[in-house]
């Protein structure tokens, strides 16, 4: 699949000179899709240095003709065992017409093939893409692309007027901070167990994976610990809310980025109640919103618990997932999950 630029129109790798310009380009398309300026120069750069992505290879740049960054589009190929190939890119809105998505969306696809031959034998390879549902440009080029809609994510929110419910900690339960230095890998190996009953998770190799937590971790300004509650079971850990004072989009809206409860300790009420202490403590901040993101079709019901929390969905925020497939196969991304039953 090829497409071509129209005459003045240049595509590159991009390079970290180029970051502010970048920047720019994205939140001059989040102000017309969302109406914010969402993104910081702080952050993509701490994504272009995580362990593994490399900028001439996975990354590429289209100017205009007068020099203006017109689009961009990186390829995420970093995890065994490549069998799910994400893409994520923007388009200057004054460039839409001009054909750079088209463009941009052929370079991704040729570069997530290289994964084809790295993938088992067998298996089937598909190139992911998100786009919010509200973005119809977006939605119809990946459609022209030969993607298919495969499914929704929800943005819950919840405003916290008044003191937030009290959690009912399950018997033998106690939570507390992240021990920095000490929890790290246990924390990390419980987000891998709580979420491989999630739709689309593919277990990639652990030293891999916790080496770009150990990056966030450490060049994140929004990585806050003490927002990061471990619920403990003597001395296992038994689920996990992994919070920061911000959303992306909203300074002012609380973030829990990821809620988990490990298979055993499901059915008894843990989630909730980690999901109500990370609200007590929001509160206690001064928070009055809260949000997170969810599988709108979540294999393990966690949409009800949210329902359940007292969050509901913001119909702004609903975000659309697609994908194409690269190789047909066995495949190995979990589909259906071992429990149907709500993680709380």
């Amino acid at each position: 699949m090829q497409h071509e630029l129209p005459q003045g129109y240049q595509l590159r790798p991009v390079a970290m000179q180029d970051l502010e310009p970048v920047v720019e380009m994205f939140n001059a398309w989040a102000q017309r899709v969302i109406n914010v300026e969402k993104y910081e120069p702080q952050g993509i750069g701490r994504e272009w240095h995580t362990p593994g992505f490399d900028l001439s290879r996975d990354t590429r740049l289209v100017t205009a003709p007068d020099g203006q960054v017109a689009g961009y589009i990186e390829v995420w190929d970093l995890n065994e065992p490549h069998v799910r190939v994400n893409c994520w890119g923007r388009v200057h809105p004054e460039h839409e017409a001009a054909g750079v998505g088209p463009a941009l969306l052929a370079w991704a696809e040729e570069r997530a093939r290289q994964a084809v031959p790295k993938a088992p034998a067998q298996a089937r390879v598909a190139l992911v893409a998100g786009v919010l549902s509200i973005d119809q440009t977006g939605q119809e080029q990946l459609q022209r692309a030969g993607f298919r809609l495969m499914r929704h994510s929800l943005r819950m929110v919840i405003e916290l007027n008044g003191q937030p419910p009290l959690p009912r900690w399950p018997e033998g339960i106690a939570v507390q901070r992240m021990r920095l230095g000490q929890q790290e890998r246990a924390v990390v190996q419980a987000v891998r167990e709580s979420f491989q009953d999630h739709f689309g998770y593919v277990e990639s190799p652990f030293e891999e994976e916790f080496a770009r937590w150990e990056h966030f971790m450490q060049y994140d300004e929004d990585f806050e610990p003490t927002l990061w509650f471990v619920a403990m079971d003597g001395s296992e850990v038994a689920g996990i809310s992994l919070c920061y004072r911000r959303s992306m989009d909203d300074p002012e809206m609380g973030w829990v980025g990821t809620l988990g409860v490990r298979r055993p300790w499901r059915r008894r009420g843990l989630g909730l109640a980690l999901l109500q202490h990370s609200f007590q403590e929001f509160h206690r901040r001064g928070k009055r919103r809260v949000g997170l993101g969810v599988d709108a079709q979540s294999l393990t019901g966690a949409t009800r618990l949210y329902l359940k929390a007292g969050m509901q969905p913001d119909p702004q925020r609903q975000f659309c997932l697609y994908e194409k497939e690269l190789r047909p196969g066995v495949e190995l991304s979990t589909q259906t999950a071992a429990e149907q039953e709500v993680p709380g």
